[in-house]
């Protein structure tokens, strides 16, 4: 989450009158995150999140997301429930952006997760994966590999002003990325964006999954390669096996992988290292003036992707082959 447009009174109490929420209380941005302009709003109904959509998510895509939304929340899945204006949309705008206002979950995130929460994680992910199997929305994955070499095109004569060799490093690996990216795998809705920023906890027990504006329809197991990336890295760059394998332990649990989803995940994971190592660049190089936001280091994703070009097969990343596979 993050704050690049602001929302004055008179504003927000004209978008507020399309609700049955009472009279705005309180709206306060928050920092973080890199993509949207997002509020806790406290009206006299409560305590909601107000977003506004801007910079990569396209506002067709909207409906998709809140939908999705609606969907798992429906089956059970503790996520934010859009909340629908007088008009029954949940679609509005404000200030010149989509907007929209969601229920507020209660929780907090984890900085240093441990083994225990990354087997809640396995076990949420397992539950979002199967419950949005019979989702009819469709959406693209539109920072999936094909996306990736235009990402870098713009910003690639920089790179090397924040890390010497590194455009030749990114060069590198969308060349290998290009070459060996898994074909077949099983497809679904993911979230693709599940960072510990994105998963509330209470006490031992995760409360709730947030922030689905990245959530497409790709293959299932990128989705594991993505938290394995977010979760299984120390805040100092080093793998933890023991994580990792609690993680895929507890998703298996729920959600078997294919042999051929656990052989590639050495792929998905260098993947998904790359895809956030690309957006943080851009976003380090382009943050808007003014903006209340902070950017996200990309080299944190260079070191991850260092680690996970060593990775000889899935045991590698705390993921063993079941017998026969």
């Amino acid at each position: 989450m993050a704050v690049y447009t602001e929302v004055s009174d008179a504003e927000l109490a004209a978008f507020l009158e399309h609700y049955d929420l009472g009279r705005a209380r309180a709206l306060k941005g928050v920092a973080e995150g890199v993509e949207n302009s997002n509020f806790i709003l406290r009206t006299e109904a409560g305590v909601y999140i107000l977003t506004l959509y801007e910079k990569r998510v396209d506002a067709a895509c909207l409906p998709f997301f809140l939908g999705l939304m609606n969907h798992l929340s429906a089956r059970g899945l503790d996520c934010p429930q859009p909340v629908p204006m007088r008009s029954g949309g949940a679609l509005g705008e404000l200030n010149g952006r989509p907007a929209a206002i969601v229920t507020f979950l209660e929780g907090v995130c984890r900085d240093r997760p441990d083994a225990r929460d990354c087997a809640e994680l396995g076990r949420a992910l397992a539950r979002l994966h199967l419950a949005a199997a019979d989702f009819k929305g469709v959406r693209e994955n539109t920072l999936g590999p094909s996306a990736w070499p235009q990402l870098f095109a713009p910003v690639a004569a920089r790179a090397d002003d924040l890390s010497p060799g590194l455009q030749t490093t990114i060069a590198r690996e969308l060349a290998y990325l290009a070459a060996n990216w898994p074909e077949g795998l099983p497809r679904g809705v993911i979230h693709a964006d599940l960072f510990p920023d994105n998963v509330l906890f209470l006490g031992a027990e995760i409360s709730g999954l947030i922030d689905f504006y990245f959530a497409c329809v790709d293959y299932l197991a990128y989705d594991l390669a993505v938290c394995l990336n977010a979760w299984c890295f120390s805040p100092e760059g080093r793998f933890d096996a023991a994580k990792a394998t609690a993680f895929f332990d507890a998703y298996r649990a729920l959600r078997p992988l294919s042999a051929a989803e656990a052989r590639a995940l050495p792929v998905l994971a260098r993947g998904a290292a790359l895809r956030f190592a690309l957006t943080r660049l851009v976003d380090w190089l382009n943050v808007p003036p003014g903006a209340l936001v902070t950017p996200k280091n990309p080299l944190e994703y260079v070191g991850k992707l260092e680690f996970l070009q060593q990775a000889c097969g899935p045991a590698d990343l705390g993921l063993a082959l079941e017998p026969g596979a």
